[in-house]
């Protein structure tokens, strides 16, 4: 992922409903929304990098709970922040009459 100088906003959220990995279990894509909030202090994220980072992951086995963690600890890294100003939620679209809601 790719960053840029914060030009002096205090929080940041994006949203993409383009996210998908695959199950561990079953090899069947899950399909997720994600919102990611921070709060940055000198850098802010690029968000054509951010999309390529997340679209790594349709090919890649990830239960919801584990990708939300991963996500929010690799942007945590490339934005020079403590995990505790990042925020991930990833909101699973049903499959099998189940959804899954995984925050961090």
């Amino acid at each position: 992922m790719e960053t840029f100088p914060n030009p002096g906003v205090a929080r940041v959220e994006l949203c993409s409903d383009e996210v998908v990995s695959v199950c561990p279990l079953t090899d069947q894509p899950d399909f997720y929304v994600a919102t990611i909030a921070y709060e940055p202090d000198t850098l802010c994220l690029e968000t054509k990098s951010l999309k390529l980072y997340l679209g790594r992951f349709r090919t890649e086995n990830h239960f919801a709970e584990a990708l939300a963690v991963r996500i929010r600890d690799d942007v945590a890294a490339v934005l020079e922040l403590p995990r505790e100003k990042v925020r991930v939620v990833l909101r699973q679209k049903a499959r099998g009459g189940i959804t899954i809601t995984a925050e961090t």
